[in-house]
């Protein structure tokens, strides 16, 4: 009997690997838009369906005045209020069959061909996720206070351009310094190609050049937002860390290989567990295991941050 999947892939290893790789190259990570800290994965392995995270509110209120406190006038201490982020555990599988036949004719390495394309399929299945959590965030929890829409101007005022950037990132006020990255589709990216206006910059410590706009690294994804009929686009721009990023260790059950041993088939499974939350807007309702349908809906978020403290606008606009 020649060698088989299973001979070639280790399912621990080969879910390392996976990770490891789909670490270097998601765009998402290698941008600083995704924060895969200690914090976030330490929860994210914990148990429950839910990752609850509460926090201190910032002191609000003015000091006392007129002699309070010093001209023995008792002060009136104030509290500290709390509140709660919460996440939701996200799962997804797939799974991949190759035949002996199709092997023997292709003449292919089985297990770099694999490597390759489970690698990218969970990149861009991380990216339709975010795009979803975005889409339902912005038309609920943000809509009034996160999103620039310039898309009803006439002419050159409804079209994306340095000074339109600029207004939406001034919606986080003197916070605005905190945005680091921007999100947009392919069309918006070759608009801006053709303004001059895209800078390639090399990433440090790591062999990878990535595209920025006034300042901004850029990540060029087709799944974001297009209302073809108006041509409306929709751009996204993001602090550092402004998403929590973790994956959920699945253990054996992450990596499976299979052998129809009648059909000449081998089969790869592929599992995934992780967290992709934007940060300071939780998710609000009780739905476990949410699919896209669930993450794009808008109800099913809440704020909690403070405004300036959530470091994302959406920005609407067109192309000409």
């Amino acid at each position: 009997m020649g060698t088989r999947l299973a001979d070639m892939i280790i399912p621990d290893v080969w879910n390392d690997y996976i990770l490891e790789k789909t670490a270097e190259t998601n765009v998402l990570l290698n941008s600083g838009i995704l924060a895969n800290d200690d914090a976030i994965k330490t929860l994210a392995n914990g148990a429950g369906e839910f990752v609850n995270m509460p926090f201190f509110q910032d002191l609000t209120g003015e000091a006392e005045r007129g002699g309070i406190g010093f001209d023995g006038t008792a002060l009136t201490p104030k509290k500290i209020t709390t509140q709660k982020d919460v996440a939701v555990k996200i799962f997804g599988a797939n799974s991949w069959d190759s035949s002996d036949f199709a092997g023997l004719l292709s003449g292919a390495k089985p297990m770099e061909a694999i490597a390759s394309r489970v690698t990218e399929f969970w990149n861009r299945e991380k990216q339709r996720t975010l795009i979803a959590s975005l889409g339902g965030v912005f038309a609920g929890a943000l809509s009034s206070t996160h999103v620039l829409d310039i898309s009803g101007g006439t002419g050159a005022a409804a079209v994306i351009d340095a000074g339109s950037t600029i207004d939406a990132k001034s919606l986080l006020g003197d916070k605005a310094g905190g945005l680091t990255a921007m999100a947009m589709h392919s069309a918006t990216y070759a608009k801006l190609q053709k303004d001059q206006l895209i800078v390639y910059e090399t990433v440090a410590n790591q062999q990878i050049t990535i595209p920025t706009y006034l300042g901004y690294a850029v990540v060029v994804d087709d799944g974001l937002p297009v209302d073809t009929t108006n041509g409306i686009y929709t751009t996204y721009l993001f602090g550092n860390g402004a998403i929590g990023y973790a994956d959920v260790a699945l253990g054996d059950i992450a990596v499976e290989t299979d052998r129809d041993t009648l059909g000449g088939v081998d089969v790869l499974t592929s599992r995934s567990g992780f967290i992709m939350h934007p940060r300071g807007v939780k998710w609000a309702v009780t739905t476990a295991n949410p699919t896209n349908a669930d993450l794009v809906t808008d109800t099913n978020w809440g704020k909690v941050y403070e405004d300036k403290n959530i470091r994302m606008i959406a920005f609407k606009h067109k192309l000409a």
